[in-house]
């Protein structure tokens, strides 16, 4: 008994000195999936059986009101509305889950009404006083520990596919200078860190309201984010490393979305490892670096020029057919791309629906892709699945990063139509770190 004793005391005494993890793990909840049809709807409580995963929920998204420059909810009916307060039914969570931070997200792309605005408001001290002391209010008002600026800046432009005449007459504009995205650039790098500054002076006022920042996808970083001046004001630095290669940005080529490195012979920053080394190379702390994966799939129309190895990059045209519940042109939920892959009727030599291709070497991502045959139309797919989310979540421990960050719950399985795991990305990823 005395051993049994020991040894009991030993093990519990070697549990205590394990390391606990500290890893965050941001969960981006899109408030449009409420208004989604069908098994893409996504209310409040289906939330709970990830909130045990998640150290951050990101509410998204406010907006910003044109006229005043007013931090407003994008969707008052559903978010603070009476009948619905979105808002309050989110951040009630935390009486069940007290550990977990609430934040409410700005910008994130949804935002459409005016996209300007958000140039124009960094241009101004008075527009910015009053987004930061309605979006303070705001967030106070509602239970919120914090706000997320994922700021709408500018996108750079993807890259054309030229003849061979067009490449010359682009390689002669290119020694004579290059078309800039944003003219006031400068401009709004210095708005943008001073509208850091303020908002965080004006949520320290609050006890314990965190200030995050997501960098977009297809944002050039090194513009607009000035790394030194902000970084020891923002307690998350949130890298969209997906969505590099889109339907709507690069309609005749198909590519990764999301690589971690560099696929050969492709642009060398458009990868996650690029991405997270610009923010530590200029001083970022890597525990507050968080690393974004998109739960969706971009999607592509084969034709008669594309490849039949299906080998990336291949040639397309334009966005593939919308899924039967999230009905967007050129995406696909988690759970769509998973029922494509499943032959239904499991008769041996069948032809599944799209062919899977996985990544050996773990750095580029999955795809899949169906040729087009008699009737049917071709399709290639880019997407994440619970491997590549754990290959992203075992980057960012080999980084010691901060964590990683789910764009977003509604586009993952929440309902366990896959396998009967709800959650699959999120738990993969959570369980590498």
């Amino acid at each position: 008994m005395k051993l049994l004793l020991a040894l009991a005391g030993l093990f519990a005494l070697g549990a205590a000195n394990q390391p606990i993890s500290t890893s965050k793990v941001v969960c981006y909840y899109d408030s449009k999936s409420y208004v989604r049809e069908g098994q893409a709807r996504m209310l409040p409580m289906d939330l709970d059986p990830a909130l045990s995963f998640c150290t951050h929920l990101v509410y998204g998204y406010a907006g910003v009101q044109p006229d005043t420059y007013k931090m407003v909810p994008l969707n008052e009916n559903l978010d603070v509305d009476r009948t619905h307060a979105n808002y309050r039914a989110i951040t009630n969570f935390k009486t069940k889950y007290p550990g977990l931070k609430v934040l409410l997200s700005v910008g994130g792309d949804a935002d459409i009404e005016d996209p300007q605005k958000y140039n124009l408001l960094l241009e101004s001290p008075q527009a910015r006083t009053a987004f930061v002391n309605s979006g303070v209010l705001l967030a106070d008002q509602h239970g919120f520990d914090g706000i997320d600026l994922a700021w709408q800046f500018a996108k750079f432009k993807p890259k054309k596919i030229r003849s061979t005449w067009g490449s010359i007459w682009h390689g002669i504009k290119k020694t004579f200078g290059t078309t800039l995205v944003d003219e006031k650039e400068t401009e709004h790098r210095e708005g943008f860190t001073a509208l850091v500054r303020e908002m965080k002076q004006a949520l320290s006022v609050k006890p314990n309201m965190q200030l995050a920042i997501t960098v977009l996808p297809n944002v050039n970083a090194s513009i607009y984010y000035d790394v030194p001046a902000i970084i020891n004001l923002v307690d998350i630095v949130n890298i969209g490393a997906y969505d590099y290669y889109t339907p709507e940005r690069n309609p005749k080529e198909a590519d990764y979305t999301s690589p971690i490195y560099t696929p050969q012979n492709r642009n060398p920053l458009l990868n996650a490892d690029a991405a997270v080394s610009y923010w530590t190379q200029h001083g970022t702390p890597t525990s507050k670096i968080v690393l974004g994966l998109a739960t969706f799939a971009r999607t592509w129309k084969l034709d008669g020029d594309s490849e039949i190895s299906g080998v990336p990059p291949i040639h397309t045209d334009g966005p593939g057919e919308a899924g039967p519940y999230t009905k967007v042109e050129g995406l696909l939920s988690y759970p769509e791309v998973c029922a494509k892959l499943i032959n239904p009727n499991h008769q041996k030599g069948m032809r599944p629906h799209l062919r899977k291709v996985t990544d050996p070497s773990k750095r580029f991502g999955t795809y899949a892709f169906r040729l087009p045959e008699n009737d049917e139309g071709g399709i290639w797919v880019s997407y994440e699945d619970p491997d590549t989310a754990g290959q992203k979540a075992s980057f960012v421990k080999s980084k010691n990063l901060g964590g990683i960050s789910i764009v977003d719950l509604s586009l993952d399985d929440f309902r366990g139509l896959c396998t009967g795991d709800k959650y699959p990305i999120l738990r993969a990823a959570k369980y590498r770190l």
